[in-house]
């Protein structure tokens, strides 16, 4: 059995609480308000800044040139592409990029990103990829399963956000970043591969914990 589904198994009743979570399913069927998701897409576009500097530590992290490459051309397709994309996208629900830009990390966000960059800069390549790879095969999955229920009729612009995580491309990145997990912990040892897999069950609860975080507008309390 290849590690990622080890993990996965290991990592199933996290993953069951995600996919029932209010506010997923609150996007599948349009009833999420309005005034949630835009708590969440600003913290998303918290997170994507911090996400890119991880991307940067992992390009210069691995020694394979073709992975390093790979994780170049996400780090430019981030900041260039998707990070534009997100500014159109929050435009229809109100929120400018000066807004978006002046987001402060609320404190489950500031915990996922400084949990990633520690990763980064102190783990293995084997470790780092473990960590990120919730983040990426959770929203593809979320994605491919409220897809298959049908766009939300009572908020359309939520369905744009489905068919992003549901698409082909998407999935794509999930796979890759999956056979990198995989392709790393053969080459890991026992102690390694420990690491990796608590590694990954941490980035799981902090997938959920970002949820519950957006449902509740979480904020700093002083």
């Amino acid at each position: 059995m290849e590690f990622s589904n080890v993990l996965r198994r290991k990592a199933a009743p996290i993953w069951k609480r995600i996919f029932t979570h209010p506010f997923v399913k609150g996007i599948g069927d349009g009833s999420l308000s309005v005034k949630k998701f835009r708590f969440y897409m600003g913290q998303d576009y918290a997170f994507l800044i911090e996400y890119c500097r991880v991307l940067a530590f992992a390009s210069a992290k691995i020694s394979d040139l073709d992975t390093m490459g790979r994780f170049a051309e996400l780090l430019h397709a981030t900041l260039h592409t998707e990070m534009a994309l997100h500014r159109n996208y929050a435009k229809k629900f109100g929120i400018s990029a000066q807004e978006l830009a002046r987001t402060r990390p609320a404190p489950t966000t500031y915990a996922y990103t400084r949990h990633l960059l520690q990763v980064a800069t102190s783990g293995t390549m084997a470790e780092l990829a473990a960590s990120l790879l919730p983040c990426q095969w959770g929203y593809c999955e979320i994605g491919q399963r409220l897809a298959k229920k049908g766009a939300p009729k009572r908020q359309p612009l939520y369905g744009e956000w489905i068919r992003t995580y549901a698409s082909p491309e998407f999935a794509a990145l999930a796979a890759w970043v999956r056979g990198l997990t995989d392709h790393l912990a053969h080459g890991a040892g026992k102690e390694e591969r420990r690491r990796m897999e608590e590694l990954y069950l941490a980035s799981c609860r902090y997938e959920y914990l970002f949820w519950e975080m957006c449902s509740q507008e979480e904020a700093w309390p002083l």
